[in-house]
């Protein structure tokens, strides 16, 4: 089937494989986006780590079915645990619920499957689904990935969001923009959210988000405190976000604001419901960080061995400080990055009282400004 078959025939039944991680479902939703506004009567599937899931659908709303506040995306959300899996691969309950899950992604009888992850894992499961067409790009992230694919094309763009998008225009044959981003409505999480901040009298808040994938990315926690200090003086409380296994690096930045800011350790669903009403955002390279910038919170975002021009924050108003001296590099040391560590508190809170402030910065999709 050649894409222009596709187009002309219509799109009834497309998948879509990106497990994870946080930032990198949230850069993939644009183009399932772009999937529905060419094919709107489409059922579009996503293939999911379970942990990520809530990106997509509210915990305790139904995975399929007609869309709706809680599942704004997607017609079906399939979840894979392939962590858990592999820990007991060879059990009857892993068995049965790989089965599960294989069964339910077939059963759908998808016609084209576009791997957006680009790794072997990911292309596999893509093939698995018995798609007969199975997109992914020229290039992927690891090279045997491309063994699964029945079309290869060429991403182009400079944002991986503007990549993704390249890769389902074939199909839709048309030009795609990323859209404003829905994400689920979930009413216990939005409740407790909106009561914990009433109860502590919280109204003009900024989040901070110390954590990174890796300690080369991450920009000293102490420093996050001390932004907190000076944002308290223009009245705002500062809220740290703790993702798991973040403890230590929020109580680093509670210890260090003098009072400043407050530690919020948040499931997905609650870090969404606070995100609505953020003033600002303040961190590195991180899941968190491309939530806020797809929610449309302006974003100030503190980079070093990754290159903003690629993963920096897209679609809102934000600066993005990187020293010169960084280079780009994904080597997963565990120290900040040299360049990182030129970036001082005052230029960050400097950067952060001009969004708040409401000088002209633009929509941030492409290369690094500040």
């Amino acid at each position: 089937m050649t894409a222009q078959a596709a187009t002309d025939a219509g799109i009834e039944r497309v998948l879509i494989v990106r497990l994870s991680a946080m930032g990198d479902v949230i850069h993939t939703m644009p183009a399932a986006q772009a999937l529905r506004q060419a094919f709107p009567e489409a059922m579009i599937g996503w293939l999911v780590e379970e942990r990520w899931a809530e990106l997509l659908c509210a915990a305790g709303a139904a995975r399929r079915g007609p869309r709706s506040a809680q599942r704004p995306l997607v017609d079906w959300v399939h979840t894979v645990d392939l962590k858990g899996w592999r820990k007991s691969l060879f059990t009857v309950s892993t068995v049965e619920k790989i089965a599960r899950v294989w069964n339910d992604v077939r059963s759908v009888r998808y016609q084209v499957a576009f791997d957006v992850q680009g790794a072997i894992r990911s292309a596999v499961l893509a093939r698995w689904s018995g798609a007969p067409v199975v997109y992914g790009a020229m290039q992927p992230r690891e090279s045997p990935a491309s063994l699964w694919y029945t079309r290869q094309e060429i991403a182009r763009g400079t944002h991986v969001v503007e990549q993704n998008l390249s890769l389902v225009e074939v199909v839709t044959q048309r030009k795609a923009r990323a859209p404003r981003m829905e994400f689920p409505y979930d009413e216990l999480a939005e409740t407790k959210v909106n009561a914990e901040l009433k109860s502590q009298g919280i109204r003009d808040y900024v989040v901070l988000n110390p954590g990174a994938g890796w300690g080369a990315k991450r920009w000293p926690a102490q420093r996050y405190g001390e932004i907190a200090q000076q944002l308290a003086k223009d009245g705002l409380q500062c809220l740290v976000n703790c993702g798991p296994g973040e403890e230590r690096l929020s109580e680093e930045v509670r210890t260090a604001s003098a009072g400043g800011a407050k530690v919020a350790k948040l499931s997905i669903a609650e870090l969404i419901a606070l995100m609505r009403g953020a003033k600002l955002f303040v961190g590195g390279d991180t899941g968190p960080l491309h939530l806020a910038a797809a929610m449309k919170v302006p974003v100030v975002a503190i980079f070093g061995p990754t290159d903003p021009g690629r993963n920096g924050p897209y679609g809102t108003r934000s600066v993005v400080l990187r020293n010169p001296a960084s280079a780009t590099t994904h080597t997963r040391h565990e120290r900040p990055e040299d360049g990182m560590l030129e970036i001082g508190v005052d230029e960050v809170v400097s950067a952060a009282r001009r969004l708040l402030g409401g000088q002209e910065c633009p929509a941030h999709t492409g290369a690094a400004h500040g």
